[in-house]
């Protein structure tokens, strides 16, 4: 099921994508961890030329707006996915997803705004980028970003 490094290059440069470096953490963690063939990534906020989005969902950041905001995060994974495993081409699979999407009491559509992750992640790696998922809703995320959203992948 692995994705060969030639195509996922293709595929980012297809897609206009440069992977970023990885970003220092903002407190006392790590951006990943290796256990066995296990890499996990620590949360990565929403951000924009470096600059993290700020809002709530259902008060002044709209679903679409959320779901290009969790595009932009997927691509800041799969940066950190690089500098974890060293190839992209090493990656056997991603395996689980789970987003905390900053929102108002009633906004119910956290599973929308997470698309934006994994349909970019699906499109890059074909089957291995489709993964098991959770999408909730938070009273806030650090900084106030609008979405935070953390990854867990399989290496060969």
């Amino acid at each position: 099921m692995t994705t060969s490094t030639h195509s996922i290059h293709d595929k980012l440069k297809a897609l206009g994508i440069t992977l970023p470096a990885v970003a220092a953490p903002a407190a006392a963690y790590l951006p990943f961890v290796q256990t066995g063939k296990l890499v996990f990534l620590s949360g990565h906020l929403a951000k924009r030329d470096g600059k993290v989005i700020v809002g709530q969902l259902g008060k002044n950041v709209t679903t679409e707006e959320g779901k290009a905001a969790a595009r932009l995060i997927a691509i800041d994974l799969m940066g950190t996915l690089q500098a974890a495993v060293g190839d992209l081409g090493q990656i056997k699979r991603i395996v689980k997803v789970m987003s905390l999407v900053n929102s108002t009491a009633d906004f119910t559509e956290q599973h929308l705004v997470t698309n934006g992750c994994s349909e970019l992640l699906a499109e890059v790696f074909g089957d291995a980028g489709k993964h098991a998922r959770s999408a909730f809703g938070v009273a806030q995320i650090p900084m106030g970003a609008c979405v935070e959203i953390e990854l867990i992948a399989e290496v060969e």
